[in-house]
């Protein structure tokens, strides 16, 4: 729920901005607010390794390894959305880096894991109810306003 609060926040604020200074940059407007989000959530993967690490199934080796690589993947995908030559395919990318994420997103769900408190007390499958067609908005989100 919070990157959704980030992300939309960050896009009415670009839109007013825009707005104030006669430009009507949308797009923009989308990249800057992702960007945003992607940043609000690499910082978990730095504060919350361990919580990161549980929402992997136990067959994955080097978790915290793993958990790092992403959040810097984020950080790389927040930049490459700001810059002109790399948006279209940092989009695609960032695109396939949402949907193999969602495995693990339905994995944490399934074993109630709560990442910022690295144990299992987090909200469980219902929480995928909200989580699932999230992703499907970030989805959608960086396809329009990266991509097309």
């Amino acid at each position: 729920m919070k990157p959704l609060i980030v992300l939309i926040g960050v896009f009415v604020l670009c839109l007013g901005i825009t707005a104030l200074i006669g430009s009507t940059e949308i797009n923009l407007s989308g990249r800057i607010a992702m960007s945003a989000m992607l940043s609000f959530t690499a910082m978990g993967h730095f504060k919350f390794p361990d919580g990161m690490a549980m929402m992997m199934p136990p067959f994955f080796s080097a978790k915290k390894q793993i958990v790092l690589i992403t959040g810097m993947i984020e950080v790389l995908a927040a930049v490459g959305l700001l810059v002109s030559s790399t948006i279209k395919i940092t989009g695609i990318l960032l695109i396939v880096f949402f949907l193999l994420i969602l495995p693990a997103n339905i994995y944490a769900a399934m074993k109630k894991v709560n990442l910022e408190k690295s144990d299992y007390s987090g909200n469980g499958i219902n929480y995928l109810w909200f989580r699932i067609p999230e992703q499907i908005f970030f989805i959608a989100w960086v396809y329009y306003f990266a991509v097309k």
